[in-house]
């Protein structure tokens, strides 16, 4: 086994025997995201997943990487670009320590998640420690792995509330042959309304996103697809150098929309919300518009029982993405409440994982 795996295994056992709070660590490129401030126990144990480092297995042919869950992302990416393959959902990094084990665990994905799916998707297996310190493993390295349930999945985004991945297996894709970028000049809800006649459309759109200087729309694929694609949408082509630029700053967050909200003297919150695609422009405050209307990001220091109503009303929810500066959690926690069904599976799989509930307390649902 692993050394550092072994280390880890006991400073778990450690902590559990003296029932010490643990906080899973990455590269701390996304300690913002969550729930913050809930971890007033007395010397927590940090446990840094940084040392499981390294490609496990990388067979391009098969198109799926196997790596330590401390393996910087960027490093991955950088592989799998020399192989003219990538991570179709294109992960956020937010920081030059991001690993595979964040990524996985915060369960983000970038402006392609709207051509290529979610991060979930593409999780075909994954280790985890338990709060006993045993090595669990889930899925396998083959895309054809489907026999029971698909715990891989259910890790996926759950902010380490398990406990640690060490171990990930992730499905990659071939990079497009072609990619362009084309801009129209069009308002909110005539973007939305654009995007959603294009929904029933064979045209091979791999992301969309509405801002203050119009809707852009990026298209990806073989080069007749995309050159046919151009002459029947219309509107001007962005040139690649500046395309590429804003879609990096869309997934990076480095663009000047959100810019304000990572500044001190900002008083209103990034909201994600999420919602069904045909909803109406919704008017909450500054707005830009991803995922063909599926993603909203919305500065607003509106109550936040009043933009998760709004979001319900639209079939979806909201989250507190990064709180204003001087704000805390929301009563009930940054995310959305679970309904009372999901909310009982939740608490009974924590108890399974983790039944002295010692694994990132409340990062994720507030209370567990």
């Amino acid at each position: 086994m692993n050394s550092q795996l072994e280390l880890l295994r006991e400073k778990i056992k450690r902590a559990a025997a003296e029932s010490k709070v643990i906080l899973i660590k990455g590269g701390n490129t996304k300690a913002f995201y969550g729930n913050t401030g809930t971890r007033d126990e007395a010397s927590p144990i940090e446990l840094d997943m940084t040392s499981l480092t390294g490609v496990i297995n990388y067979e391009p042919t098969e198109l799926v990487i196997t790596a330590w869950a401390g393996t910087p992302l960027q490093s991955l990416k950088n592989q799998l670009d020399a192989a003219g393959q990538m991570f179709a959902f294109d992960p956020p990094s937010f920081g030059e320590g991001a690993t595979l084990g964040g990524a996985v665990a915060t369960g983000l994905s970038g402006p392609m998640r709207h051509g290529a799916g979610p991060l979930k998707d593409y999780v075909l297996g994954a280790h985890l420690l338990d709060a006993e310190g045993k090595l669990l493993k889930f899925g396998g390295e083959v895309m054809k792995n489907v026999a029971g349930y698909d715990v891989s999945r259910l890790l996926t985004g759950s902010l380490g509330m398990f406990g640690p991945l060490t171990q990930l297996s992730i499905k990659v894709a071939p990079k497009p042959l072609e990619v362009a970028t084309l801009q129209f000049e069009l308002d909110e809800q005539a973007a939305l309304d654009k995007c959603l006649s294009w929904r029933a459309q064979p045209l091979p759109v791999s992301a969309t996103a509405t801002t203050q200087d119009g809707l852009f729309v990026r298209l990806a694929g073989a080069p007749s697809t995309v050159q046919s694609a151009l002459v029947k949408m219309g509107g001007t082509r962005v040139p690649e150098p500046v395309a590429t630029s804003f879609w990096d700053g869309l997934r990076e967050q480095t663009h000047h929309f959100f810019e304000s909200s990572a500044q001190p003297q900002s008083t209103q919150g990034l909201w994600r919300l999420a919602v069904a695609p045909h909803t109406p422009a919704l008017g909450l405050g500054p707005t830009l518009t991803e995922w063909g209307g599926g993603q909203r990001w919305i500065k607003s220091d509106q109550p936040a029982a009043n933009l998760r109503e709004i979001a319900a009303r639209a079939g979806g929810h909201a989250t507190l993405f990064r709180a204003a500066f001087g704000q805390g959690n929301p009563a009930d926690g940054v995310f959305h409440p679970l309904s009372s069904g999901v909310s009982t599976i939740v608490r009974r799989l924590k108890q399974e994982f983790d039944p002295q509930g010692l694994f990132n307390p409340s990062r994720l649902v507030w209370g567990v």
